[in-house]
């Protein structure tokens, strides 16, 4: 309808977000498909940074790095894409590549901005708290349970404003893992619950609901 509309940039920011989408819920190969679909579109500093993201979170590293290193060259005075955008693409291509330390050191550059809204948040409706949320992924991956929980507790206790963003749903999952991970096994099934409670309606066959049923289900 934005296409039909004559409206591409709109068009272009609900294909990236469809993308990020679907790669946050494991389906990588729609997601690289949209996220290659949406960078045919008219292109801006939001799109092509959710489809970097999509594209890193999918395993498509050298694509998503190559978008990063041409949003630093063409916007080198940008606030959010300094501060939130490059930090996280970069992070999550260091976690693809199991080093949760460079992801961690990456990310340091968003700390003084990280609990704002950058300005993909406020025009296409994801970004806020990524690098938080990210930096407990990390966290995660680095066997860090209880600074793990911390960040992801964050995101919960500041959802408010991650308008439309699965992020902060994901996010119960996260610090359930946490919870898991420093043996606190009776929080960890409550934020698995919460999760589950979220999520009832969710589709058959989703990816992180048995992935999530399946943790659950292997606490002690």
């Amino acid at each position: 309808m934005a296409q039909q509309g004559d409206r591409p940039e709109q068009a272009t920011v609900f294909e990236t977000r469809a993308a990020l989408w679907e790669a946050f819920f494991g389906n990588f190969i729609e997601a690289k498909r949209l996220a290659k679909a949406a960078l045919t579109l008219h292109g801006n500093r939001e799109s092509n940074y959710g489809a970097a993201l999509a594209l890193a979170l999918s395993g498509d590293s050298a694509h998503a790095e190559k978008l990063a290193d041409s949003m630093e060259k063409l916007y080198p005075e940008d606030t959010s894409v300094r501060f939130s955008y490059l930090p996280v693409i970069r992070a999550v291509v260091a976690l693809q590549h199991a080093d949760p330390s460079k992801a961690i050191d990456a990310l340091q550059a968003s700390v003084p901005y990280e609990m704002g809204s950058p300005r993909s948040s406020q025009t296409a409706f994801f970004g806020a708290l990524y690098p938080v949320f990210f930096r407990g992924e990390a966290l995660l991956a680095a066997h860090k349970g209880v600074e793990a929980a911390n960040e992801f507790q964050r995101v919960l206790s500041h959802r408010g404003i991650m308008v439309g963003d699965p992020v902060w749903v994901l996010a119960h999952i996260g610090l359930a893992q946490a919870y898991a991970l420093s043996r606190e096994y009776a929080k960890a099934r409550a934020e698995y619950g919460e999760f589950f409670a979220l999520w009832k309606d969710a589709d058959p066959g989703n990816h992180v609901l048995e992935q999530a049923e399946a943790q659950a289900g292997n606490l002690h």
